[in-house]
């Protein structure tokens, strides 16, 4: 897998972290920075008044199958990555656990961003998918269109 290690991704204004992320797979890199920067930063920045200072994630590479399935995930081949929480410069915290019902713009945030991913990554899940997923955004590299 040519795969590279994200720390930080290029904002509109400057540099914002990314936690617990290990080795993703190149593709998948280029489409995460692409949405942290023009979905996520901007979207923060446009609903909440205030620029992102960090994604944090649950993790990306795991060699494991899809839950209840023979079927490797896609995270065993560094395509996928768990997204749980983003951190805006004022310190505000935005989990998708207790953001996805919420305020009204924390809502509107969530909501706005989750759709800028279905336009990047080919499948996307979140916490109306099912119970699995109602503490984080998990965005797959892939040709398909899965959003839910």
């Amino acid at each position: 897998m040519n795969s590279v290690r994200l720390e930080g991704v290029g904002g509109d204004r400057h540099q914002f972290t990314v936690t617990n992320l290990g080795a993703v797979a190149c593709p998948l890199a280029n489409s995460f920075a692409a949405w942290a920067r023009y979905g996520v930063d901007r979207a923060a920045q446009q609903i909440l008044g205030s620029p992102l200072q960090r994604i944090e994630t649950m993790g990306s590479y795991s060699c494991r199958n899809v839950a209840g399935t023979a079927r490797r995930s896609a995270h065993s081949r560094g395509e996928a990555i768990d997204v749980a929480a983003f951190v805006l410069e004022d310190g505000r915290r935005v989990s998708v656990r207790s953001g996805w019902n919420a305020s009204a713009r924390e809502r509107e945030f969530l909501r706005v961003i989750h759709r800028s991913a279905c336009k990047r990554f080919g499948t996307v899940l979140g916490p109306d998918y099912n119970r699995a997923h109602e503490d984080h955004f998990h965005l797959e590299y892939g040709s398909g269109s899965f959003c839910r």
